[in-house]
């Protein structure tokens, strides 16, 4: 991907500001002596989380300072032509995907989780969903593998007669 040399840089957040400021200090105090990356964000990250509202204050200014050079920069950027987003759109149309044999499983056995465990959030009951499907033998999984082959060729056909639908 090509990346457009005129494009104004992005806003920088106030969050940065402080890390920079921290950088710059380190620089003052120790010259010369590398950083080890993952400590030093580390520390950024806590000393920002017990900065006072008034010592933030002047980050947050900064970025917002940035964020309005940012806007005024964007108003006057054209981007040129070929350059930006080339999505493709997808039709609305469009037959959606069939299931895997996982998710008919899952489809079939959430309820059945959800009474057992009311308090699991929705990734924990995807867990439990997934620690049972590991569980189960090729010869249990065989009718959820028949149920999503069945779908995909309902899938299939559907999606050739919407292809069919729209040649000229």
């Amino acid at each position: 991907m090509v990346k457009d040399v005129n494009k104004p840089k992005g806003r920088t957040s106030a969050y940065a500001f402080f890390v920079l400021s921290c950088r710059e200090e380190h620089k003052k105090k120790s010259p010369g002596t590398s950083v080890n990356f993952a400590k030093f964000s580390k520390t950024c990250s806590e000393r920002w989380k017990t900065l006072a509202a008034t010592e933030k204050k002047k980050f947050e200014e900064l970025a917002r300072a940035d964020k309005d050079r940012y806007d005024r920069e964007m108003k006057n950027y054209v981007p040129p032509k070929g350059m930006g987003k080339m999505k493709k759109k997808k039709d609305p149309n469009a037959p959606k995907r069939p299931p895997s044999a996982f998710f008919v499983f899952c489809s079939e056995h959430r309820p059945t989780v959800k009474g057992e465990y009311p308090s699991l959030s929705i990734g924990d009951i995807a867990k439990k969903l997934a620690e049972m499907w590991a569980k189960q033998t090729p010869k249990d999984r065989t009718p959820y593998e028949q149920k999503a082959a069945a779908l995909r060729q309902k899938y299939e056909k559907v999606k050739i007669q919407s292809h069919d639908h729209f040649l000229p």
